[in-house]
């Protein structure tokens, strides 16, 4: 139900207004979705909750369809300036949605029925967990599992570099790192490290490994210095991509995309 509201002082703006302050909206279980796509992926196609959008007149318009198709849902419209100053900094894109954080998945329940999980430890980068995202959606892996130090994947940034994949594909936190990793065996998964590191197998024989034809997680860690020692004694293989002499290391992203590819190519 789209209102055009008389007052900038609307209560039912008062989500919209704590968008600078992420961990504010986590302690009110909430998220920000930003964009026309990512919102219309949050309405469509994701598991998640919508409670009401935050539209300038053209935004309105360009998503009708799926608007019209919630009727029940509170779509605010406002023009740029206004939603400029209800959020507290410029957004060009003049679209918004905040949506509802459900409990926590256990890791267990996102693995159940997953062949392929991405795990990161310490990537940090808002931006490269959504890029991670982005890849694992693209290259159908079952989910993410996020150990310590991650960013959040439902922060704004972190979503709209995914275009909307963190709103469709699933994730969990690991609360016993790195125990947790050792315990994903139990589950029949092969664990797999990716690391630069030169005393590493190359990823195309890793790949045609028995182990690689196996339910597999792909373990990649902190954009500086990779992965803990810690967690690479927890996997069972450590796989390095080839470079060009003078490269050290890949994005992180980058390097799941290359990952999640190379198994899916290597199992068929």
């Amino acid at each position: 139900m789209s209102k055009r509201l008389a007052s900038l002082a609307d209560p039912r703006l008062e989500d919209y207004r704590n968008v600078p302050d992420p961990e504010l909206l986590v302690a009110r279980g909430l998220f920000i979705a930003e964009g026309r796509l990512v919102v219309r992926r949050l309405l469509t196609s994701s598991r998640f909750t919508t409670r009401s959008l935050l539209l300038t007149p053209a935004a309105e318009a360009d998503l009708r369809d799926v608007v019209e198709a919630h009727p029940s849902l509170p779509v605010y419209v406002v023009n740029q300036e206004a939603m400029n100053t209800i959020i507290g900094f410029d957004i060009h894109r003049g679209c918004l949605g905040v949506g509802e954080r459900p409990a926590p998945e256990g890791w267990r329940d996102v693995i159940e029925d997953a062949r392929t999980m991405v795990v990161l430890e310490a990537v940090g980068n808002a931006d490269n967990v959504g890029a991670v995202f982005r890849n694992a959606a693209a290259f159908g892996a079952g989910g993410v599992l996020l150990g310590p130090a991650c960013a959040d994947p439902l922060y704004r940034k972190a979503i709209r570099t995914s275009m909307g994949a963190a709103l469709q594909v699933p994730f969990a936190h690991f609360s016993d790192w790195p125990a947790d990793l050792y315990r994903l065996r139990e589950f029949g998964m092969a664990t797999i490290a990716l690391t630069p590191n030169p005393s590493a197998l190359p990823l195309a024989d890793v790949v045609r490994t028995p182990a690689a034809r196996r339910r597999v997680a792909l373990v990649l860690g902190h954009e500086g210095s990779g992965l803990s020692e810690a967690a690479l004694r927890a996997v069972d293989l450590h796989a390095r991509i080839p470079m060009a002499p003078g490269v050290d290391s890949l994005n992180v992203a980058t390097t799941a995309a290359i990952a999640l590819y190379d198994l899916g190519r290597g199992r068929t």
